[in-house]
């Protein structure tokens, strides 16, 4: 018989959602990887991560902007059809540069930055974005919370410094689990640790 810790524990699981902060980070097609990496070369998954299929690699790059750089950049797996690169707003002072905030895969228009591995580089034209906060789901989780592919929503964080962060994009997807991502100027204003969970409001 469960106890009534564990009874509220359930409760609590059902009603609000994991948070997950997202370093900045780097998608590549498999032309870019074979660019600055070598030819032939695929991506080598080192540890999985939340969103099925999906995981940190081992190679790294350098993502270099006008006045700042920053060395050792997560590459996410596997390779995609775009070339994609996140960062928070306050990794784009550093670079110097001014990224649009975008949902993944919009990246029409956003902003150029250069990429280096192994004494090469590569200058892409555009695919630097701060990623817009959003919400995976689950079909099976988006029926339960009663939200809509697309539909923009607000955040309660349940953390040590509470805040209800609007304009949260919902995403859902058979092929997603159910995890909120915010980056790390989100997540720091709003105290998160590691396990801390949200309620769509």
């Amino acid at each position: 018989m469960a106890s009534s810790k564990e009874i509220v524990q359930a409760v609590v699981n059902a009603l609000t959602i994991e948070i997950e902060a997202s370093g900045r980070h780097v998608h590549l097609t498999v032309e870019a990887t074979q660019a600055l990496f070598g030819p032939g070369h695929r991506l080598t998954a080192v540890r999985p991560l939340s969103q099925p299929g999906q995981f940190v690699c081992a190679e790294r790059v350098d993502v270099i902007g006008p006045k700042g750089s920053f060395q050792n950049v997560a590459i996410l797996g596997p390779e995609r059809k775009e070339n994609q690169v996140e960062v928070s707003r306050t990794d784009a002072v550093t670079l110097g540069l001014k990224p649009p905030v975008r949902q993944s895969g919009d990246l029409h228009g956003s902003c150029p930055v250069i990429l280096r591995a192994n004494g090469r580089e590569l200058k892409l034209e555009n695919g630097l974005i701060i990623a817009k906060r959003h919400v995976h789901l689950t079909p099976r989780d988006a029926e339960r919370f009663g939200v809509r592919d697309g539909e923009v929503l607000g955040l309660k964080c349940l953390t040590d410094r509470p805040a209800v962060l609007m304009d949260t994009v919902a995403r859902v997807s058979d092929k997603f689990a159910t995890y909120v991502h915010l980056d790390y100027d989100e997540a720091n204003a709003c105290g998160w640790a590691k396990g801390d969970r949200g309620r769509l409001v």
